[in-house]
């Protein structure tokens, strides 16, 4: 691990303890005393270029008190346009940025332009209709700058994540400490945590990713460069794994992102049913509350879901809600596919500038329309236990498609990431152009028309989820 992920876990596991004693604070207490703690946390771990995330928060306020029927719009081109800024400082003769700066400026470009898409909702709202009440998980008022300022910094999720809705932290503020249980859902959601960090230890020691930079790699036999992508994958996983496991438990000690069973939260998004406040202590004392709203990653359904499309849904779930709900609805393209490629295409720009991300994501459009039709050009026609062996057949080729975009979004450079590519002879590229083809011989439609009705999937393969995350949707 390098200094930086220590640094990272060390911030997480801090974070935990720090957590349930805002659980129990009041609402002053948790809106300024979590929002000093986040910039104490900022100015230790970026210094100066704090001033990058200020500057991104004032220009939305302003965007959003100024143009108030269009501040959406603008604050996504003006966060994105500052991301672009941000990332080329050295360009321009200005220090580089921590990485930990890089970490606080992608979050709180998720959240501002969330705000501000909200603010824009609730603005036209009261203009057309001044009476009617917010629906479920809408602002209730426009927030002050103070209050922008302390939802931004908000040390919950500040560095790692998971994105969160203005109205959940709202929510937090003003929720009741004594209601909310923390310590069995942590307990429950942290166990796995130690056995994926030694996993992670030990697969990057056996397979480390700096060997496939150096010219003896490409040397080996072609089996075990094919084979070298699915450790890498594998390690990469459980990395993710511990830091997002952690990142939820920060938010499970101080009751963040709670909410009734009843509400049906979605990750990111938060609750989709009205949650009517208990009439008695007694009620209040029985009601189940889950986190799904915090919920990051599902990894048992991110290994073995059966497809590419399940397995984005799983994977970063609040960041994927939120670009289905900003960017993917908003799309200029009808087609799935065309909404995937810009959807990935800005994914792959907030990430970063690197070309391995490029390579990898524009990847995935490919992978979805090979799949697309090939599930209804060819599986439709298969008997029930033709269609059992086709889903294990295809849940292989899913994690090998993902063993092989990682290694874009790894290695970074377009030179290491096509030489890998290469050395491999495109495999997947090539597997999903012809199988794309053979889907559409076939007579498959892509992704929209899913033939053979109901999926049938093998009982090792588990594909469903109590509350999937708008990811994607199909049209």
């Amino acid at each position: 691990m390098t200094p930086e992920e220590w640094q990272y876990l060390a911030i997480l596991l801090i974070s935990i303890p720090v957590g349930f004693l805002f659980k129990k604070a009041g609402p002053g207490l948790k809106q300024w005393g979590a929002a000093g703690v986040g910039v104490a946390l900022t100015l230790l771990t970026c210094g100066p270029h704090i001033l990058h995330s200020l500057v991104t928060v004032l220009g939305t306020w302003i965007i959003m008190e100024t143009w108030p029927r269009s501040c959406h719009a603008l604050a996504l081109a003006w966060t994105f346009l500052y991301l672009l800024f941000f990332r080329m400082v050295t360009v321009l003769g200005l220090p580089a940025p921590t990485p930990f700066t890089n970490a606080v400026q992608l979050l709180l470009t998720l959240k501002l332009v969330s705000l501000a898409s909200e603010v824009q909702e609730l603005r036209a709202q009261k203009e057309t209709d001044p009476q009617k009440r917010p629906t479920v998980g809408q602002l209730l008022a426009v927030p002050s700058l103070p209050q922008v300022l302390s939802y931004s910094y908000c040390y919950v999720g500040l560095l790692t994540g998971p994105f969160y809705r203005y109205r959940t932290f709202h929510d937090w503020v003003h929720q009741g400490p004594a209601r909310v249980p923390s310590w069995e859902p942590l307990l429950l959601r942290a166990r796995p945590a130690p056995l994926f960090g030694l996993l992670f230890l030990l697969s990057s020691w056996l397979f480390p990713l700096e060997a496939v930079r150096e010219d003896a790699f490409y040397e080996r036999p072609f089996a075990f460069r094919l084979f070298y992508m699915v450790p890498v994958f594998f390690a990469f996983r459980m990395r993710f794994y511990v830091a997002w496991i952690a990142a939820e438990c920060d938010c499970i000690a101080a009751g963040f992102g709670a909410y009734p069973v009843g509400a049906k939260s979605r990750a990111g998004g938060g609750p989709t049913q009205p949650y009517p406040a208990p009439d008695s202590p007694e009620a209040g004392a029985a009601t189940k509350y889950d986190y799904e709203t915090i919920r990051n990653i599902d990894c048992q359904q991110t290994d073995f879901c059966v497809r590419v499309r399940d397995g984005m849904r799983y994977w970063n779930m609040t960041v994927q809600w939120w670009l289905a709900q900003y960017v993917y609805k908003s799309a200029p393209a009808r087609s799935y596919v065309l909404r995937s490629a810009w959807t990935m295409l800005l994914s792959a720009y907030w990430h970063g500038i690197h070309p391995g991300y490029y390579l990898s994501f524009l990847t995935i459009p490919l992978c979805l329309a090979a799949e697309g039709c090939l599930e209804s050009g060819l599986r439709s026609r298969l008997g029930p236990k033709a269609q059992q062996a086709w889903d294990w057949a295809h849940w292989f080729l899913k994690m090998r498609a993902y063993d092989y975009m990682c290694m874009g979004f790894v290695l970074l450079s377009l030179r290491d990431t096509l030489r890998y590519w290469a050395s491999i002879y495109f495999c997947i590229h090539l597997l999903a152009l012809g199988g794309l083809l053979l889907g559409l011989a076939l007579g498959g439609g892509g992704p929209g028309r899913r033939g053979g009705g109901a999926r049938s999937e093998a009982k090792t393969l588990p594909n469903k989820h109590p509350t999937p995350p708008d990811k994607l949707r199909e049209e």
